[in-house]
């Protein structure tokens, strides 16, 4: 089991051939730097699943950007758009609504969708999967690692240690996603993020 981005860093040299890799991804943004990490060691292809997001319309305005961002980084990636279906996600933050980010609503959500990852890795024969949650500096690795390892107990396929913040990750995020002209949300995705983010504008 990795535990550090040091050991993470020294695996993926180490690795003998390119396993297949299947990337949770939020958005375009975020994938952005995580692609530049691992592109050259892994057989990648992108699951966007992410019923977490509101309104509807943002769900599939981030599925395009996604896409767009591996046609212009020129990469040979399939994207995967999971379904949307905002009830399933209702149901994995029921009686959570009402606490904040970075509260146990968001390891609800984490867990969720990673979830729904490891389980399509499991039916399509991916060897990893991971997620490009943890670039987020809003977003607790710690977490997203407890669930992943847990994942790859449950459903047999091997969780890529994330925390892709790591060595200025989220800043090239930003940058790369000037450089190639991302539409980059300013709110995590859920309608709760989306009402503290206009709460805290209020507030200055």
């Amino acid at each position: 089991m990795i535990e550090s981005y040091k050991d993470f860093k020294n695996y993926l040299t180490h690795l003998d051939r390119r396993p297949k890799l299947l990337l949770h991804s939020c958005c375009a943004p975020c994938s952005s730097h995580t692609l530049t990490v691992l592109k050259d060691y892994f057989d990648i292809t992108i699951y966007y699943s992410n019923d977490n997001i509101y309104p509807e319309e943002e769900f599939f305005i981030r599925a395009e950007e996604q896409k767009k961002l591996i046609s212009e980084m020129g990469l040979d990636i399939k994207v995967v758009v999971d379904s949307f279906n905002k009830a399933n996600y209702d149901e994995a933050v029921k009686g959570l609504e009402n606490l904040g980010e970075r509260s146990i609503r968001c390891y609800n959500c984490y867990e969720f969708r990673m979830e729904k990852t490891a389980a399509y890795a499991k039916v399509h024969g991916f060897d990893f999967f991971t997620t490009t949650l943890s670039i987020s500096p809003y977003k607790n690795s710690e977490w997203i690692n407890e669930i992943g390892y847990r994942l790859e107990e449950k459903y047999g396929v091997k969780f890529l240690y994330s925390n892709f913040k790591k060595e200025d990750g989220y800043k090239d995020s930003i940058r790369l996603s000037h450089e190639y002209n991302l539409y980059r949300q300013d709110y995590c995705g859920c309608i709760y993020s989306l009402a503290e983010r206009k709460a805290h504008l209020d507030e200055e």
